[in-house]
């Protein structure tokens, strides 16, 4: 778990420094297992910059912060004339 959540920080720092691409890359499906508990969230595939590219981040459970109820998934914005980049979900 703490490893999925190295991920995600990562994705998220990744996320601000706006790496553009012609195309994003696909998503693969994913198949959600069962929560380990009703106080679980699911968070989706994240996508994170290395080495000049996005490669995906999978998807998990993980229990909220304290006080944040709700994720918001990240999402492909695309900026007309430089490409896409991906903008990290967070907790709201």
């Amino acid at each position: 778990m703490f490893l999925l959540c190295a991920g995600l920080a990562l994705a998220v720092n990744s996320a601000e420094a706006q790496h553009f691409v012609k195309a994003h890359p696909a998503a693969r499906v994913v198949v959600r297992p069962a929560a380990p508990s009703p106080r679980h969230v699911w968070v989706d595939d994240e996508w994170s910059w290395k080495g000049g590219a996005y490669v995906q981040v999978p998807g998990h459970w993980i229990l909220p912060p304290h006080g944040r109820k709700a994720w918001v998934p990240g999402h492909w914005v695309t900026k007309h004339g430089h490409g896409d980049y991906w903008v990290a979900g967070h907790w709201s």
